[in-house]
């Protein structure tokens, strides 16, 4: 299973902040906002990384994070020239992909808690016995017309039907920013027609899926909070409730250099190599603390 991070886009609901630096830099408490997707990926195993951002951001992004080495994976960086709709990530990201499956997550998506929903549904799909080439999530929401909306059988499970920010929805069930697809997506992308406003729809990519019986579907429960946060209210709401969790358990949410540790993808003296190269910060002192403790198992 292979990741890429959609990252691009103008940002324009958080300007004048994103008149500089991209949204998926911005600070969600004590972490860039790019942080946080990247970190869902790294705990359910995922090492080879794509991230897709624009031309002005993408040497931002780069600076950041690096090749992955320092994390024990591997991040490449693909340009996206103009934003044409999230299912051009797989046509821009199809050399990438090559023969594998790969979830996609968008990169101004925060998800706390449980994450078994999604590692459960990467071994599904990377064991390939259930039939199903692509997988979609569903999440309850209040407000369900400012998403796409995934109507469910609620005896089967089955989806019956998407829509994308639908006037009156068929369900409260939201698609969150995360999707999984075997190795066809980027064939099904290419040959896709733009929708009325001219962009490659990931709801339509999905829906070809669905008429072939072939797309799964996994509910998000109460463990789990999601947060879109490309509003600068939801940005602060996300930054709040970061700085709370980490206050109240004095734990890191989304410390890279931890989760890389504790996954296993570097080893005890990679992580002390990689503690000599960080600045004297909060963030340096709690992977010092990590260090400090019993090796991983």
């Amino acid at each position: 299973m292979k990741g890429i991070i959609l990252a691009g886009g103008s940002g324009t609901r958080l300007y004048p902040m994103t008149s500089v630096l991209s949204k998926q830099l911005q600070p969600i408490y004590d972490k860039p906002m790019i942080f946080y997707p990247l970190s869902l990926l790294m705990l359910v195993g995922i090492k080879e990384v794509l991230i897709i951002s624009t031309e002005r951001d993408t040497p931002h992004i780069e600076k950041l994070l690096g090749d992955g080495s320092n994390f024990g994976m591997t991040i490449n960086y693909l340009i996206q020239p103009e934003p044409k709709g999230l299912a051009q990530a797989f046509i821009i990201g199809e050399d990438f992909i090559g023969d594998d499956n790969v979830t996609l997550i968008l990169g101004d998506n925060l998800f706390y808690g449980e994450i078994n929903f999604l590692k459960n549904a990467v071994a599904d799909q990377e064991a390939g016995n259930d039939g199903m080439r692509a997988r979609v999530f569903g999440y309850y929401v209040e407000d369900p017309h400012r998403y796409g909306v995934v109507e469910i059988d609620k005896k089967s499970g089955q989806v019956l039907g998407i829509e994308e920010k639908p006037k009156n929805p068929r369900s409260n069930y939201a698609l969150p920013g995360i999707y999984i697809f075997d190795n066809d997506v980027s064939r099904r992308a290419r040959s896709q027609a733009p929708s009325a406003r001219g962009e490659l729809e990931i709801t339509d990519l999905m829906l070809s899926y669905h008429r072939e019986d072939s797309l799964g579907f996994q509910m998000i429960g109460r463990g789990v909070t999601w947060l879109d946060t490309g509003t600068p209210e939801s940005l602060l709401e996300a930054g709040h409730l970061i700085a709370q969790i980490e206050k109240r358990q004095g734990l890191k949410v989304a410390c890279l250099h931890e989760i890389a540790y504790r996954r296993g993808f570097i080893s005890r003296e990679k992580l002390k190599e990689e503690i000599e190269k960080l600045p004297n910060c909060p963030y340096r002192d709690y992977v010092v603390r990590v260090w400090e403790e019993e090796p991983a198992s």
